[in-house]
């Protein structure tokens, strides 16, 4: 029998397209197995008896430093992931919990008095009952398995001090144990929203008017903000400098003579680089439709300041009932970006803003009294002991209103200033909440977990086995009936939250039919979205990498998972492709000029570490352009108001001149294009020399990753602690997005854990984790995945026992002290 033409056809199609699918997957899984299999040295065994723990569990640590952890129980595993997690990262766990609850006074002295309170003031002090339930009604109990686990290990290497990290006995102190309570009382290592920006545009109206504040920040969706009436806008210049204190992260330095043994010549070191706090990501999903291998694949790369060792941590848990794989913070419970053998998960942050700073007229018969509703209310005082190292015991004062805690008073003008925040509220521990979703079979399941999410703000992207793909976003956000959150308001009962918006009002996504979302911190509201009455959040991250992300994944043809890769350490800068197009047609007389015109006209915007021409724009972008574009919109003395502009009012203002420039709009554009161009060529020839031949963007912009005790430490330490300086490619417009200081071109952050998921063939799933997984300086593991996250490369992220078995080479067994 003959079939017909088309059927034939239709049947030889279908043909091939298992015949190319089968072999896609058999040429992936070759590939794992070629680098599992690369793991020939015998195994290192070990055996810990631990209280605590129930039943045994076993840690198999493959090539690349990941734990999988394998329990009888959920409680075990919980359990083993805290005793793991302090094995690899005690000290960074121990300095994280001391500095987020306000005691590292106590080991360092008494130059950190002042931040140990100010980081008090913005500890989570509400029910604890209705805390725990917030995250669910197993809350409480995994987090207090996980510390458990952290305190077996603190009472395994109490026996014997070799055992301990070197920062302990180098600095003269010892790990602390810990508390359930600490894991969600703490709030101040969280993503803060704008507070900063709330005193930022005070700043602006102040030496200038609101219509100037424009230029320094994009409002989106188009918003027009009013100075609240009876607000001053003319604020302290370091009003801050508490919330500053609370929020940032610890260094020591030991001053010119003094001792690196913790004593009191332990001094604070500014972390104040210049560099706006890094609160980026990229993510995306991609449907089975458009993706090569017939499944749906995830990729996410969440972006924060670059530290030794990782902010991140990559783990595999696995008990009845769990089995989940991925990345999260060393010092808390679960997975936040992963995957469980059903569904992947992985998150950007979403603008939505949960903070206020509140002003109050103070009584001036009563400096302890503010006026609310017409009446004077006494601040709330919480007396607290702060214990320190050298010295006696400091008594201090936290003072609160009812919105939340006193960061300045401002004698001259009689009055304070609070911060309001979301932070205060129950369930906004930072991350905690991914015990939730992390358990999560369908979409269904997932978006209910997110209903409730308190903090970070998130987009989450969402696949999963049966081919779906979605977006969901979460975060408390307050209900602002007369106001939009922009600028500081009185605090006199003039502007209140009035509750928070449900889960349910948040915009989320479904299998959309372009077959993929991305997310880059864009503003990302859908059309339609109320956005003027629910008044999530006016400020979001310029729009560039998103804009590189839709290029890309929206050309036609099918995506591997290393097209994602690629994609993930993209190099190509549109701003500096829109810029540099600006220059076509222009002329100059000056020779400097000509040459930098001629060399940028040729280039690729691809910002490798080996391009002159990428050397070039940045030293143009990040010193010369912004700031001549806002002289020249704005005068000088209202450009003096603020930093660089923003980055979309710049590219918008350059190539639309006459909706900024007044007057002569494009004489005015083209002279700030070619003197800035003219100041960045005569700036990079003093950086890099005058024969442009040997510019290179990677001899300026590097890379280093900087242990927190560094600066405290000799020569020798400091090389061994530090990992770099290394050249690095990419800039802050990138989506291998690579931000830098200014002033002296060192990486300040971006993803340092890269992961791509493919879903449903689980151990084809790629990631890394730079500079390494251990905390320990002596590991091999310390530093081990920096070059391989220079270079763009991962290791597979390894799921079935099989494959996890034949890539082991550290296998711990924890057995139940009797």
């Amino acid at each position: 029998m003959h079939l017909p033409i088309s059927r034939r056809f239709f049947c030889l199609l279908t043909y091939f397209f298992i015949l190319t699918g089968a072999s896609y997957a058999c040429a992936q899984e070759a590939k794992v197995r070629n680098v599992t299999n690369a793991a020939s040295a015998p195994v290192l065994k070990s055996t810990v008896q631990v209280s605590g723990l129930k039943q045994p569990a076993e840690i198999l640590i493959d090539r690349w430093g990941v734990p999988h952890i394998y329990a009888a129980s959920q409680d075990d595993v919980f359990f083993a992931q805290g005793f793991n997690a302090a094995r690899d990262r005690l000290f960074q766990i121990d300095l994280w919990r001391r500095r987020c609850l306000g005691l590292l006074s106590s080991v360092f002295g008494p130059a950190y008095v002042e931040q140990d309170r100010a980081t008090r003031l913005f500890l989570y002090r509400g029910d604890m009952k209705k805390e725990w339930l917030a995250y669910g009604k197993d809350a409480e109990r995994i987090a207090g398995s996980f510390v458990a686990g952290i305190n077996a290990y603190i009472d395994h290497v109490n026996t014997d001090a070799q055992k301990l990290p070197f920062e302990f006995p180098h600095f003269g102190y010892a790990p602390e144990k810990w508390r359930a309570e600490d894991v969600v009382r703490i709030r101040s290592h969280g993503l803060t929203r704008n507070l900063t920006s709330e005193v930022a545009r005070s700043h602006v109206a102040c030496k200038a008017d609101l219509k100037a504040d424009h230029i320094r920040t994009l409002l989106s969706p188009k918003w027009e903000t009013r100075l609240p009436t009876g607000f001053d806008p003319c604020l302290p210049v370091d009003l801050l400098r508490v919330f500053q204190l609370a929020t940032q992260g610890v260094a020591i330095n030991t001053p010119a003579g003094g001792r690196a043994d913790g004593g009191n010549a332990m001094e604070l070191l500014a972390m104040d680089t210049g560099v706006a706090p890094l609160e980026g990501s990229n993510a995306w999903v991609i449907a089975p439709a458009k993706s090569a291998s017939g499944r749906a694949m995830l990729a996410s790369d969440p972006h924060r300041a670059h530290s030794a060792p990782s902010l991140r941590y990559i783990a595999h848990l696995s008990a009845p009932g769990l089995d989940v794989v991925g990345a999260g913070e060393p010092a808390l419970p679960g997975i936040s970006i992963g995957h469980n053998g059903t569904i992947a998960f992985g998150l950007t942050i979403f603008g939505i803003d949960q903070e206020d700073l509140y002003t109050y007229e103070l009584n001036p018969a009563n400096a302890m009294e503010y006026k609310y509703q017409g009446k004077w209310e006494k601040f709330v005082v919480q007396k607290e002991q702060i214990p320190v190292k050298g010295a006696a015991t400091t008594s201090v004062e936290l003072l609160f209103t009812r919105h939340g805690p006193i960061i300045y008073i401002e004698k001259e003008k009689n009055r304070a200033f609070a911060v309001r925040s979301a932070w205060f509220e129950a369930g906004m521990a930072p991350y905690f909440g991914s015990i939730q979703y992390m358990y999560a079979k369908n979409f269904t399941e997932f978006k209910r977990s997110m209903l409730h999410w308190g903090a970070p703000t998130e987009n989450q992207v969402y696949a999963d086995v049966m081919g779906n793909i979605g977006w969901v976003t979460g975060g408390l956000t307050p209900i602002r009936p007369n106001w939009d959150g922009l600028l500081p308001v009185p605090g006199d009962g003039r502007h209140e939250w009035s509750g928070f918006l449900a889960g349910d009002q948040l915009p989320f996504s479904y299998n959309p039919k372009s077959g993929w979302f991305a997310s880059a911190n864009e503003m990302n509201l859908p059309a339609g979205y109320p956005y003027a009455q629910r008044k999530l959040g006016f400020e979001w991250s310029s729009d560039e990498r998103y804009s590189r992300l839709k290029e890309v994944l929206s050309r036609p043809g099918k995506l591997t998972i290393e097209d994602s890769m690629r994609l993930q350490n993209d190099l190509l800068s549109i701003p500096a492709r829109r810029v540099i197009g600006l220059l076509k047609g222009l002329t100059s007389t000056d020779a400097r000029t000509q040459a930098a015109m001629k060399m940028l006209s040729g280039w690729n915007f691809i910002e490798s570490t080996h391009s002159p021409e990428a050397a070039l724009f940045e030293v143009w972008w990040s010193r010369y352009l912004g700031y001549l574009f806002k002289e020249t919109v704005l005068g000088r003395s209202s450009s003096a108001t603020m930093g660089a502009p923003d980055t979309m009012v710049l590219l918008d203002g350059l190539e639309r001149p006459e909706s900024i420039f007044g007057a002569d709009a494009i004489a005015k554009r083209n002279w700030v294009l070619l003197t800035s161009l003219t100041l960045a060529w005569v700036n990079t020839e003093k950086l890099l020399g005058t024969d442009p031949r040997q510019w290179q963007w990677g001899k300026l912009h590097q890379s280093l990753f900087i242990h927190p005790f560094s600066p405290a430490v000799d020569d020798a330490t400091r090389a061994r602690l530090n990992v770099g300086p290394f050249p690095k490619d990419g800039s802050s417009t990138t989506v291998n997005l690579s931000s830098y200081n200014p002033n002296n071109y060192l990486l300040a952050g971006g993803p340092a854990f890269r992961v791509v998921v493919d879903v449903g063939n689980w151990d084809n799933s790629r990631a890394v984790n730079s500079p390494g997984q251990s905390g320990n300086p002596d590991n091999p593991h310390y530093r081990d995945l920096a070059d391989k996250w220079l270079k763009g490369e991962y290791f597979p992220l390894l799921y079935s026992r099989k494959m996890i078995e034949a890539a082991t080479t550290e296998k711990i067994e924890l057995l139940p002290r009797k």
